[in-house]
């Protein structure tokens, strides 16, 4: 009803406005407001646009445009808004129709006025110069990305998703670069220093997946049966594109083949190219034809580990899904973005398996999903899968650990009810119905109710549309014959006030090490009896996360937890162990393990742990109680440097001794660590069956700076000068003021980073905030996290959709004390009535665990 209220009143306003040329309309509103999206929905088809960028080779230069954008109009008889957020001065001339125009300009909006339009076919012409703000220049190239409402920032258009085009895109460049967009290259001409490139027209797509770049790249092509695929990128080690090159296309090639014959459909966009862009702000960008990544998940190291291996696999088969899954069927509006991400994403865990036989995929499933959704889910931060959205200028914000790892749990938990053949039956009914055009949650739920008798309704709005995790305990009663009376699992809604229980399937481990009996069980309603366990034999343990299945946070009886502690190394299965120890993590969080008892756990089990997986995730937790969860003399008193230091020496393969390695240099404090360290950064000794690339020893130079080792000014100076590649140079020239000894220097760098000029390579502004904030100057720190709190919303107005979350994460992520805690809190507490409700959140899941730290030492 209210959504219907503000359609109508926009109307209403819009229809005031159709009196004399000279009469400006009235005002849209800032951004894309929905009110406004639907009412241009319904009007407008039949979208073409057709575009010419010059791009100058300095980017001082301003990037100079041009824009026919045709359309069939329903109704003319009102002002036709088109999104533009750099205003009227950015427009050199108008045309529309034929006829010189003048186009007024209102807030993010340029209006065509009534009078001049006409119902059915409109041509509109425009000149102008292109806003910089989502173009990325750089000093040798530029790379387009306007997801999710940001073309318009860029250039004139029609900034929603459900208002798909066709664009033919034209590009002037000076004559050494290349470039790339959606559509195919049709030709190029050469003028002298300039060259210029004309692309074939596109399939419909939305604005924010079309793209364009340009710059000095240098192209990789490969057959992969009728397919030709182009790589281009920045990369000046030859050897390391030489061996990555072949994996690469096959990955590729593989996901497309795994998708047309999963969906039935043949890939939809023609040709296939994708670009590596250094510090990326995303792991990768879905444009067809046009995939972006970023160059540092796909060129990897000699030293790489298999979960970098598994998560490069993983991210080309999630945007090879995208080709079908938010490309081919796209959302209708943004509060549907999950839909397009829990395919891709769900998609992806499904092609990758194939091509890793060797990797327990369940267990990486386990760690790919749940650690980083309960790192949302958990917190007061929390927020539906699905949420309402009024403007997309916050679409941004509805991007996170909800949309990308605990919506494939869920989505799991859905093939799991209508079964697989039913979801991919469901699945490819849903994608021809809608193919090239636009659909909803609701559009898929009738497709799948059909092929099962349970209630999909309710289903979802449990899951999708509720936020937060279900609060699940154990009730374990033993019969004085040593046997089970009743084994119960008890649901609790977090929020209270909803009293909603959270229905699905799960696996409980009943057992004692040597001898473990799985049961399939349901959860429906507050309490679920597990009829089949009654009358088994007492178990020293009761887990009812076994299989990786089961979803919330989970409160073990005190039995089990204890036993589970001090027994986890003797769990024969590595899905087992591993579940048990997200379970333990959690159980901490929850303040009923000590961290001191789960960092013993850690060392104790590690140096067992023959699973690889398993092994970077104990790393991982590892290092994270070491930092946050444990003060500085606890942590002296742990001989972790010790522990790290047997496993890398015993750990028998690269990728293994580079996972030990890399923890051992994140948590280095020793002297003499420290020194050994230096003399592998000089190169002076080895380490054996471990092969450092130059990104290796970036990143070795940089945390030996921050720990102030007496030579790290030189460190930092030499590392700079023997860096290669030119892209991972500057970077690292940028992030060198946030290592500095001098703390006048850092307050400096920080200082300028209010500028949002500086603030345009995220990569690199985030890892200097990590530098800033690590937990070795966290002391020194503090004064910048309220300046950094204040400066949130400014960052989610000028960043992209990530940035926000991490640059809290970052902020905060070094941080323990009492004095920070109740900063955040008072930042909080002292928000005024409009900020908004998705900055709230962000800050409050990004200081769950500093909150938690606090509340448990005032107990």
């Amino acid at each position: 009803m209210v959504r219907r209220l503000l359609l109508f009143a926009t109307c209403a306003v819009l229809l005031m406005a159709t009196g004399a040329a000279q009469n400006l309309p009235a005002d849209p509103g800032p951004g894309v407001p929905l009110a406004l999206a639907e009412e241009r929905a319904a009007r407008v088809s039949n979208l073409r646009y057709e575009l010419h960028f010059s791009i100058p080779e300095t980017a001082q230069q301003p990037v100079r445009g041009r824009l026919i954008v045709r359309f069939d109009l329903k109704d003319a008889r009102r002002p036709l808004p088109l999104d533009f957020a750099p205003g009227r001065n950015s427009v050199v001339s108008a045309r529309l129709n034929g006829q010189t125009a003048s186009i007024p300009a209102v807030s993010d909006h340029l209006v065509v006025p009534a009078e001049r339009l006409v119902a059915g076919a409109n041509e509109l012409e425009l000149e102008f110069t292109a806003g910089d703000a989502p173009l990325n220049r750089n000093p040798e190239f530029l790379y387009a990305l306007f997801v999710p409402a940001r073309a318009r920032q860029a250039f004139p258009c029609f900034d929603q998703p459900d208002l798909k085009a066709r664009y033919s895109v034209t590009l002037d460049v000076p004559s050494t670069w290349e470039a790339i967009t959606n559509g195919a290259e049709v030709s190029r001409t050469s003028n002298g220093s300039q060259r210029t490139i004309r692309f074939a027209e596109t399939q419909p797509i939305p604005t924010y997946l079309f793209t364009f770049a340009a710059g000095k790249f240098q192209v990789e092509t490969a057959t992969r049966g009728r397919r030709t695929f182009r790589m281009l990128h920045r990369e000046t080690d030859a050897q390391k594109v030489a061996r990555n090159r072949e994996a690469i296309f096959d990955l590729h090639a593989t996901s497309l083949d795994w998708l047309e014959t999963y969906t039935g459909i043949p890939y939809p966009f023609g040709k296939f190219e994708f670009l590596l862009v250094p510090s990326f702000q995303f792991g990768g960008m879905e444009h067809p034809g046009s995939i972006f990544y970023n160059a540092s998940a796909l060129l990897l190291d000699p030293s790489a580990t298999q979960n970098q291996k598994l998560g490069r696999a993983s991210l080309i088969a999630h945007e090879t899904a995208h080709m079908w899954f938010g490309d081919l069927v796209t959302m209708k509006w943004f509060n549907d973005v999950w839909m397009k991400e829990v395919f891709a994403n769900f998609m992806a865990a499904k092609i990758v398996n194939p091509s890793f036989p060797e990797v327990n995929h369940e267990l990486r499933f386990l760690y790919s999903h749940y650690p980083a959704a309960y790192g949302v889910d958990r917190t007061r931060g929390s927020n539906a899968i699905r949420q309402p959205l009024a403007n997309l200028t916050e679409a941004g914000s509805l991007y996170g650990a909800i949309i990308y790892q605990k919506a494939p749990i869920v989505m799991r938990q859905l093939e799991m009810t209508v079964g697989v053949d039913g979801l991919r039956d469901g699945l490819r009914e849903y994608l021809k119905a809608h193919a090239f055009g636009n659909a909803t949650w609701s559009d898929l739920i009738s497709v799948l109710d059909p092929r099962t008798p349970e209630d999909l309704a309710n289903w979802s709005r449990v899951w999708v549309e509720e936020e937060g995790r279900p609060q699940i305990s154990t009730e374990l009663r033993i019969d004085d014959a040593g046997r089970i009376e009743r084994l119960a699992f008890r649901q609790m809604d977090p929020l209270e006030r909803r009293g909603i229980a959270w229905p699905q399937r799960i696996k409980v481990a009943l057992g004692d090490g040597a001898r473990i009996e799985v049961l399939d069980v349901r959860l429906e309603g507050m309490t679920s009896i597990v009829a089949a366990a009654r009358g088994k034999p007492a178990p020293r343990f009761v887990l009812p996360t076994a299989g990786g299945i089961a979803y919330g946070g989970f409160a073990l009886d005190v039995s089990s937890r204890r036993w589970l502690v001090e027994h986890l190394p003797e769990l024969g299965d590595p899905l087992l162990r591993g579940a048990a120890m997200v379970t333990l993590w959690e159980e901490m969080l929850d303040g009923r393990l000590e961290p001191l008892s789960v960092a013993n756990l850690l060392m104790r089990s590690i140096g067992t742990e023959l699973d690889e997986l398993n092994v970077e995730r104990m790393l991982a937790y590892l290092q994270q109680v070491y930092w946050k969860f444990l003060d500085e003399n606890t942590r002296r008193g742990l001989a972790i440097e010790t522990t790290l230091r047997h496993g890398l020496d015993k750990a028998d393969t690269q990728s293994r001794k580079a996972a030990w390695f890399n923890a051992l240099r994140d948590v280095a404090t020793n002297d003499s660590t420290l020194e050994w360290l230096e003399r592998v950064w000089r190169k002076t000794e080895a380490v054996p069956g471990l092969e450092l690339a130059e990104p290796d020893y970036i990143t070795l130079a940089q945390e030996l700076a921050v720990r102030g080792v007496p030579n790290a000014e030189e460190i930092l100076t030499q590392q700079i000068a023997r860096t290669q590649n030119p892209d991972r140079k500057a970077r690292m020239e940028f992030v060198r003021p946030a290592l500095s000894a001098s703390q006048e220097t850092r307050d400096a760098f920080f200082a300028s980073l209010a500028d949002v000029a500086n603030r345009r390579r995220e990569a690199w502004v985030l890892e200097a905030v990590g530098y800033l904030h690590h937990p070795l100057r966290a002391s020194a720190s503090e004064k910048y996290v309220p300046p950094s709190l204040e400066l949130l919303q400014e960052i989610q107005r000028t960043g992209d959709i990530f940035f926000p979350k991490r640059w809290m994460d970052d902020t905060l992520s070094g941080h323990r004390s009492a004095a920070v805690a109740r900063t955040v809190t008072a930042f909080l507490n002292a928000l005024p009535p409009g900020f908004p409700d998705r900055l709230r959140r962000i800050v409050l899941s990004s200081s769950d665990d500093l909150l938690r730290l606090n509340a448990r030492t005032t107990r």
